[in-house]
């Protein structure tokens, strides 16, 4: 009987130890960011952290493979991890991902911070935007504001600050075995279970009070983009922001020549007002700006005065050399496309030698409508014409005069009109 009642006792304890800590496991959020770092983006992960927060999550993971993005929105990103009343984890995967520039501090500031082999971190130096001339001081001031902030965040987090100093003032970057020796992050991991095992029973600070991780028991949930921050991520795409841009320009440049066509102008302000959004999160070169709205005023003069196509080439060299200027940063990856460039510059080509010819030949056209259309045509005399009479014009009969006298049957050439009489004059050979 003791034996019976050891082996129930031996197995409610192996029953207990197995489901019971499954039954009161916390959820782990996970949120995949892949991409330019920017508003969206920096909106999506204080979302998610609020979620997380909200239904008394784990921790959250973020799956991050970033080129890097805007000084603001990483700073933002930041302060909400920071602020965070849930760990975050930060975990740069897959093989071949990388936290580039704005991407390696957010690293750094995470409460985890992990990497899987093939990976890569660093080359935070802040890039400036625009063609205009900027003082040698005013970048140095740049460098340094941004030195003494990712020192400030690898010291915090008990970091390598050294190395985040030099990743900033140097562009240094270096592999997820070089970051793990360095002590840059705390973990190496080919995939996420085995990150959630290596991190199991880790203690961690979170807002002044000590947490350990329980992450291998943890329910994975996936957090998903909403809609209108993947909306906004691809708004604020500068090649999508650059097309936006020129579509309401010549949306509108076609409603002014087309009054009442309605479509054109309404897409264009569209356009327009999604172009004007997207440029306040990328920051852009005035002087570029300024070459391509003088790139439109060219082809505007082009349909006022004829220069024999001169001005809407010129337009087209202003939009491509503004367009080059606009954000000028040929390596980073808020630079616009050769091929977005080329595409517009065709489009532009197209445009002005294309459709706005026909208003220039309109206006150069002999009127055939009215009266006025009446001038050069020919007809003949159905009585004798001197001074006063009567011509066949299109088979219709009108009132002429003529200071010459013209006989019944001659042929005549209409040299103006008058009212309801036409001013002729004798065209040789009859009909």
């Amino acid at each position: 009987m003791k034996r019976f009642y050891s082996a129930i006792l031996i197995g409610s304890f192996f029953i207990l130890s197995v489901f019971v800590p499954n039954l009161f496991a916390k959820d782990l959020c996970t949120i995949t960011v892949n991409g330019v770092i920017g508003p969206p983006v920096a909106g999506f992960i204080k979302e998610s952290i609020e979620k997380c927060s909200a239904k008394g999550g784990e921790a959250l993971l973020i799956l991050l493979d970033t080129p890097g993005g805007l000084d603001t929105s990483m700073r933002d990103i930041i302060k909400n991890i920071m602020d965070a009343s849930v760990p975050v984890i930060v975990y740069v995967y897959p093989s071949g991902a990388r936290a580039a520039s704005a991407g390696a501090i957010i690293l750094l500031s995470s409460h985890i911070a992990a990497m899987a082999p093939g990976t890569n971190v660093g080359a935070a130096h802040p890039v400036t935007i625009g063609k205009e001339k900027v003082e040698k001081e005013v970048v140095k001031k740049a460098v340094q504001d941004a030195e003494a902030y990712a020192r400030s965040i690898a010291m915090k987090k008990g970091r390598n600050v050294e190395w985040a100093a030099k990743a900033v003032r140097e562009s240094s970057s270096i592999t997820a075995k070089d970051a793990l020796e360095k002590r840059v992050i705390d973990v190496m991991a080919d995939n996420v279970d085995e990150l959630l095992a290596k991190i199991d029973g880790k203690t961690v600070e979170v807002r002044g009070a000590r947490v350990t991780l329980k992450t291998k028991s943890a329910t994975r949930v996936e957090i998903e983009m909403p809609m209108k921050y993947r909306f906004l991520s691809y708004l604020t795409d500068p090649n999508v922001a650059y097309i936006l841009m020129m579509i309401g320009i010549y949306g509108i440049l076609f409603e002014i020549y087309s009054p009442g066509a309605i479509f054109p102008g309404v897409i264009g302000g569209i356009s327009i007002i999604l172009a004007l959004y997207a440029f306040q999160a990328i920051p852009i070169s005035f002087a570029g700006l300024a070459l391509i709205f003088l790139g439109v005023i060219f082809f505007v003069l082009e349909v006022k005065i004829i220069s024999h196509g001169l001005l809407g080439i010129a337009g087209v060299i202003s939009i491509v050399i503004g367009s080059i200027m606009l954000i000028d940063l040929p390596s980073s990856v808020l630079s616009i496309s050769w091929k977005a460039i080329l595409a517009v510059a065709a489009v532009s080509a197209i445009f002005i030698f294309g459709v706005l010819s026909y208003a220039v030949r309109a206006q150069l056209s002999k009127v055939k409508t009215g009266t006025e259309g009446l001038i050069g045509e020919t007809g003949f005399a159905r009585t004798a014409v001197f001074g006063k009479g009567k011509v066949s014009l299109h088979g219709e009969i009108w009132q002429a005069r003529s200071d010459e006298r013209i006989e019944e049957g001659e042929e005549v050439v209409v040299t103006g009109v008058e009212k309801l009489v036409v001013i002729v004059r004798k065209k040789e050979g009859k009909i």
